[in-house]
This record gives structure tokens, C-alpha cells and sequence, in this order.
């Protein structure tokens, strides 16, 4: 990790909160799966693709100034990682045009 060393320190303390906020994302949406019908459980599944290609992307991140600036405070970060996704518009447009839930 890359920065001085209390600030990869204070990353390093970060970090497990990070990968902690995308196991929390990832068991509510697994949750919703499991209540779903097919075609939404594909788009969950979908989702849940995203969600595990973004925790790979943050997680990888060597610099400390990262984690300190933008995941210190745990908001909806993943949230809004899962939306800006330029693959996302095309499932959220699906569930509208095919009423899935």
C-alpha cells in the first residue's frame, strides 16, 4: 500500500469496514434473490456480478488516500458504484419494461 505509513496504517483499519459494507450489500440482495421469480432473480444475479467486479476493483486499490477519503465514512457507496455501472441501466430498464420484481 502506497502513502505514509499512519496513513496506510488508518487504511488498513478501513479496509476490512469496506469489504465488511459489500458482504452487507451482497447478503441483501441474496436475500431478495431467494424471493424472487426467474427473471428477477437473473437481474439480482446480475447485480450481484457488479457488486462483486467493484469490491474486486476497491479492494485491489493500493493507494491509503483512497480508503481514508472516500470510504472512511461507510454511506451508500457501494450503492451508488452498483448504479453508475454502465451494464446497470440496462437491467433497471428491463425490470421497468417487464414489471419483474
Amino acid at each position: 500500500m502506497t502513502g505514509t505509513p499512519s496513513q496506510i496504517e488508518w487504511a488498513e483499519r478501513i479496509k476490512p469496514q469496506v469489504s465488511a459494507e459489500f458482504d452487507r450489500v451482497a447478503a441483501a440482495f441474496q436475500a431478495v434473490a431467494g424471493n424472487q421469480s426467474e427473471p428477477g432473480r437473473a437481474r439480482t444475479q446480475a447485480i450481484l456480478a457488479i457488486l462483486e467486479e467493484k469490491r474486486a476493483e476497491v479492494m485491489a486499490r493500493e493507494q491509503a488516500g483512497y480508503f481514508i477519503h472516500d470510504w472512511q465514512e461507510l454511506t451508500d457507496q457501494v450503492r451508488k458504484m452498483i448504479a453508475q455501472d454502465s451494464r446497470y441501466p440496462a437491467l433497471d430498464a428491463h425490470r421497468e419494461t417487464r414489471g419483474v420484481k
